[in-house]
């Protein structure tokens, strides 16, 4: 599977890079052991002086310019990291899914960074990371149809499945999903995404028994 960043997207946002990991996992419930450093990283949000604070942190602010950059208004439509930290420090704390969903979800608020996640069962042919097109849409896990038109997304020869957002339910992981591609997506360039992505196969290795891991840095 090939993975490219868009030519028309990287000259708006020159400074996009994409940390891919593939994997042969085992979804099922997360062990006490994840939902305590779910837990933690909740506690060392709120815990803050001044909690809020984590929504100015560099890694969010380049994300609402690359949306503006294309023309996405980011108080409308917020990159997926800015939406789970939000909801930590409104204290309604992580969404629990299964072992890959949260693993991706802790890895994204410590990282600060979005986080796609799919079941390659469902990806057909290569992906390609751009802005939406006029008229598109998808339905997003667990919310209405999203209009595309600006958002940075990931399409495949179907069409788009994610976008730094909102993952569609076309390639959503559920207890089925055997093998996924995760990918963490940086306006701010690379270099700390190998860092992540090591995060990722750690953690997916220690609690989703991952195995045949790859990872590789798309810029």
């Amino acid at each position: 599977m090939k993975i490219q960043v868009d030519a028309n997207l990287k000259k708006k946002c020159p400074r996009t890079a994409l940390g891919c990991l593939t994997a042969r996992v085992r979804p099922g419930a997360s062990p006490v052991t994840l939902l305590g450093e779910m837990n933690q990283r909740e506690l060392e949000i709120q815990e803050l002086p001044f909690p809020r604070g984590v929504l100015e942190a560099p890694q969010v602010e380049t994300v609402r310019k690359a949306y503006k950059a294309l023309g996405k208004d980011p108080a409308r439509y917020r990159g997926s990291a800015e939406a789970l930290l939000r909801r930590i420090v409104a204290g309604k704390g992580f969404p629990q899914i299964n072992v890959v969903v949260d693993v991706i979800n802790l890895v994204s608020v410590e990282s600060r960074l979005p986080v796609g996640l799919y079941d390659l069962a469902h990806v057909v042919g290569d992906i390609v990371f751009r802005a939406g097109r006029a008229g598109e849409t998808y339905k997003g896990i667990g919310k209405y149809d999203l209009n595309l038109e600006g958002l940075p997304l990931f399409a495949d020869d179907v069409g788009p499945h994610r976008s730094a957002t909102s993952d569609s339910e076309r390639t959503m992981v559920t207890s089925k999903t055997e093998g996924i591609l995760a990918v963490i997506v940086s306006f701010g360039g690379p270099e700390d995404l190998d860092r992540w992505t090591q995060r990722m196969s750690a953690l997916l290795t220690q609690f989703a028994a991952a195995q045949n891991v790859e990872i590789r840095i798309v810029q």
